[in-house]
Parts: C-alpha cells; sequence; structure tokens
C-alpha cells in the first residue's frame, strides 16, 4: 500500500467538503407529503450506545429531528442501550416482532446471526477508508444484496452509518508486528482474534468496562477498543503510555471502518409510503457522514489530550500492512465459506480490492485459496 500524498489528502478533503454540504441541504429540507397516509406513526428505535455518550447525544439528537423533518408525520423515539431490551440479542429479537420499531446496532453484532454481517463492517486488512465502504453499498450493488439478505430475517437494512476506528492503548512501545509477539491484549473475537494470534498474541475477550481495571492490574498489557474520543472519556490514559494507528492514512490495520446502522422492522417499514422510505434513506445516509464527521472532530481533540498526558502514538508499516494481510486472507475466506449470503458478499469486496483502482489485492495474494 503506498503512502498517502498530500494530493490524495486533499482530494479526499474536497469530497468530504463537497459531500458534507450535499447531505447538510438533505438534513435541512422538511419533508410535505399526503399526511393522511402516515399521520400519527412514531418508531420507537433502540441505540447500543449508551445513554450520556457522545454517541448516544448524537443519535438522540437525530431522531429528535425526525418529526420535523417529516412534517410530523413520522416521528422517532430513541432509547438507549438496554432502556428497552436487555441485550443484543433480545434487541435483535425485539425489532422483529416488533416491539421495537427500528435498531441502531453496529452491524457486526450479528456475525453469530447473520454471517454474512461480518463482512458488513471492517475487518482484518480489508478496506479501510469511509468511501471504500459508501462505494461499496451505494455504488457497486452491496446495498441491495444486504437488504435481501436482511429480509429473510423480517428486517429492513436502511443503510450503513460511519463510526470510527478501532485503536491499540498499550502499556509498552509497539512499532512492528513483531513487537507484538508474547502480549496479552484485549480483542474482540472471531477475525481480529484469528489474526493477531498468527502474530504471537495472547486474546483477550473482555467487555468494555472491565478494560481499565485489567489495564490497571496488568492483568492484560494493551487492549484494543474505539478511536480517541470514547477512550479518552475511559481513562486509558491514566494506564498506558501508547496509542498504536496503521501506516499515515489508516487509523486501524484490523477493524478500521466500524459501522453501525438503522434496521428496520419489515412490517413497520412496508407500511411507510414510498416518499416517506426515501426520506428515512436520505435522513440516515445524511447522519451518516454528521455522525462520523463528529466523531472525528472528536477525536483531533482527544489526541492531543493524550499527548498533553503523556501518551506517544506509534505507528505500523505499509510493509507490517501488508504482512497482516497476508496473515488475514486466509481467514476472510474461512468466514466467507460459512454460508452462501457471506460468500456473495464477500466477492463483491474481493473484486473491489483487486480493481486496480484500490489494489490492495493481486492474484498472487490469494493463489491457492477457494471458496
Amino acid at each position: 500500500m503506498s503512502d498517502v500524498t498530500k494530493t490524495g489528502m486533499d482530494r479526499r478533503s474536497f469530497l468530504r467538503t463537497t459531500t458534507l454540504a450535499a447531505a447538510g441541504a438533505a438534513v435541512s429540507t422538511p419533508f410535505i407529503s399526503n399526511t393522511a397516509l402516515a399521520a400519527g406513526t412514531t418508531w420507537k428505535i433502540q441505540s447500543v450506545w449508551d445513554a450520556g455518550t457522545v454517541g448516544y447525544t448524537l443519535f438522540e439528537e437525530w431522531c429528535n429531528n425526525m418529526a420535523e423533518k417529516s412534517s410530523g408525520e413520522l416521528t422517532f423515539k430513541p432509547f438507549p442501550a438496554k432502556a428497552v431490551a436487555a441485550d443484543n440479542n433480545a434487541l435483535f429479537d425485539s425489532v422483529r416482532t416488533g416491539v421495537l420499531q427500528a435498531m441502531n446496532p453496529f452491524t457486526l453484532y450479528w456475525s453469530g446471526k447473520i454471517p454474512a454481517s461480518v463482512f458488513l463492517s471492517s475487518y482484518p486488512a480489508g478496506p479501510d477508508q469511509p468511501a471504500q465502504w459508501d462505494t461499496m453499498f451505494y455504488g457497486l450493488g452491496m446495498l441491495e444484496k444486504t437488504r435481501a439478505i436482511y429480509k429473510k430475517y423480517g428486517l429492513f437494512y436502511v443503510g450503513p452509518i460511519h463510526h470510527d476506528a478501532n485503536v491499540i492503548h498499550s502499556k509498552k512501545p509497539v512499532n512492528s508486528l513483531a513487537d507484538l509477539k508474547g502480549m496479552k491484549i484485549r480483542l474482540p473475537g472471531g477475525m481480529v482474534a484469528e489474526v493477531f494470534e498468527q502474530f504471537g498474541v495472547s486474546t483477550v475477550s473482555l467487555p468494555g468496562s472491565d478494560i481499565f481495571p485489567a489495564l490497571e492490574k496488568g492483568t492484560i498489557d494493551a487492549a484494543d477498543y474505539v478511536g480517541p474520543a470514547v477512550n479518552w472519556d475511559l481513562g486509558f490514559a491514566q494506564v498506558t503510555k501508547y496509542i498504536l494507528f496503521g501506516p499515515p492514512g489508516v487509523m486501524s490495520v484490523y477493524q478500521p471502518v466500524d459501522l453501525m446502522d438503522l434496521t428496520v422492522n419489515m412490517r413497520a417499514w412496508t407500511q411507510l409510503p414510498d416518499p416517506m422510505k426515501q426520506l428515512v434513506e436520505d435522513q440516515v445516509h445524511a447522519y451518516s457522514l454528521h455522525h462520523y464527521v463528529t466523531i472525528q472532530k472528536r477525536n483531533v481533540e482527544a489526541l492531543e489530550k493524550f499527548k498533553q498526558a503523556g501518551s506517544t502514538v506509534s505507528r505500523l508499516s505499509a510493509e507490517d500492512l501488508q504482512e497482516f494481510r497476508r496473515a488475514a486472507i486466509p481467514v476472510w475466506y474461512r468466514w466467507a465459506s460459512k454460508n452462501e449470503d457471506a460468500k456473495d458478499i464477500f466477492k463483491l469486496q474481493l473484486e473491489f480490492m483487486m480493481n486496480d483502482i484500490v489494489g490492495y489485492i493481486t492474484p498472487d495474494d490469494i493463489k491457492g485459496q477457494s471458496l
């Protein structure tokens, strides 16, 4: 993977600015329709964000604006994590059965229920830029494929919501993949753990609330969690001294684009008139950008706080990323082989990564692999 050039950064900045202006227009335009078709419709929507977090605050603000955007035809009533459904399994079932009309989860949560979902959010050394995921969803047909998969479960996948990259905070410096050997690191399971274990890492699964005390006691050497903004609030600067990023332009090599989504009960969705459905889709697309850029702004501010507190940022090299990807490729294929839906989504992504526009994968990289 080549270094990010200044020209590339300028182009991306221009595209983001242009897209933001367009999205802002979508958010601010009220919707006017035949109110008799959807008058008084209220959706109860539970997020996986805890109350009081920046994530939930942003989600709550967005939900509270929907009545105005729809000229009173559709109201979103937001709930924080565990407010209606006590856990993720209950959340999934509550939306399927109509106890809740919609949910705002991390898409990866459903890997045990919907195997294809492991490829509906970023995975080790896969597509690592938000624009790449938008291209696959909105340009290459992945949104339609995803909706067809969710329909089997009585659900409508409205669209992805960009959140952030996940980074690693450690008690000792990590300047290369070789430095990981022998470390005990809190990591998510699945694909991520399988790849890190190939580099001599002892992986540990812990809920977010247990990370700080584990680092404080020294029972783990490092921990993956979300981005700097949230991790600063969790006090990681008090118990670690180092933050590990990927090569320039890539915050994370293992989970660089952590996607959330809005998923709706299929019956609730089909009861909306078509113009209202389009409004909801447009608003989710616009909210995705708003959520992402707000979190990134907080990340910039938080990273300065980490540095002032004595934290040091280190980066893996482009060569490290290529080595990590070589280790990850067989893992991709194993997970894609779990069912036909997962295979179908992965094939689309593999073709995209092999296209010279992206150029992450060559035929030699996948030699000997099969689905």
